[in-house]
């Protein structure tokens, strides 16, 4: 098994690559080891997947639950992890520090940040606030000995403001704040991608397996994309699984559901070599 150093460095390093690699996003330890399996270079946890594993909507689960989930996952895959880590679980500067500095001793490659307050009815931060905050998130893990990769995202087209000159505007505060990625979540046409990775000079993520949203590797590579996340897709679609055979068994009494799955022996074997 490789050190959390070790991880952190080879997680930068896919990030200097000439094409864009794809991040996948398990929900629990099973699902992350299925996807090291498959050969994927490295992983990013889901806030929505996550919450949904515990019987909870997205954003139901504490702190200290996400960096237990952060800790199990880290500790079961070779692979380098990066941590959903909302807002930051805190208002206040010295909380968000605080979240990064625990969230940098679970075993993490990296973490990301969101520009959206949790109080109640409130929006996005102001963007001097948004920038303060990802600043205190990267201080909080640059001295570590190893590269801790921080990703700000631009909540923009998740909250109802699909305005691509304010996210482009807010995530360059951002990266001048010292993220070392960016990510704006929602963001779906081709042409407009393109644009913010030309108008910034960090790694830029983005999220697929959105309805409707055919776009894929090849031509988010072609455009300079760096890093490729599917959010709680693979749980959604494992979940959509599981409840169609349910009620297939519900309404009609018969099981071809099982047809085509996995077997259990191939399971097996799979979770045995780890």
């Amino acid at each position: 098994m490789r050190t959390q150093a070790e991880k952190a460095l080879a997680f930068r390093d896919l990030h200097q690559r000439d094409s864009a690699f794809i991040i996948p996003n398990p929900f629990d330890v099973g699902s992350a080891l299925l996807l090291q399996h498959l050969g994927f270079e490295a992983l990013a946890t889901s806030s929505a997947g996550h919450a949904y594993s515990f019987g909870r909507p997205d954003g139901g689960v504490s702190r200290e639950e996400v960096f237990e989930h952060a800790r199990l996952v880290c500790a079961a895959t070779d692979l380098p992890v990066s941590a959903d880590m909302e807002n930051g679980f805190g208002e206040d500067l010295k909380a968000v520090e605080e979240t990064y500095r625990l969230a940098a001793v679970v075993g993490l490659a990296g973490a990301s940040i969101e520009d959206v307050s949790h109080r109640p009815e409130a929006q996005s931060y102001e963007i001097s606030e948004a920038a303060d905050r990802v600043r205190a998130a990267v201080a909080a893990v640059r001295n570590l000995g190893f590269p801790f990769t921080i990703t700000a995202r631009c909540e923009n087209y998740l909250v109802g403001k699909p305005d691509l000159a304010d996210t482009i505007r807010r995530l360059q505060a951002y990266q001048e704040a010292g993220a070392d990625v960016l990510f704006a979540p929602g963001l779906a046409s081709l042409s407009d991608i393109a644009e913010l990775v030309r108008s910034v000079d960090r790694p830029v993520n983005v999220i697929m397996g959105l309805a409707g949203v055919k776009l894929t590797l090849n031509e988010l590579s072609a455009v300079g994309v760096k890093r490729i996340s599917v959010g709680s897709s693979l749980a959604r679609v494992a979940y959509s699984g599981f409840m169609r055979a349910a009620q297939s068994m519900q309404e009609t009494g018969s099981f071809g559901f099982a047809d085509g799955a996995v077997s259990y022996r191939e399971f097996n074997e799979i979770f045995s070599a780890y």
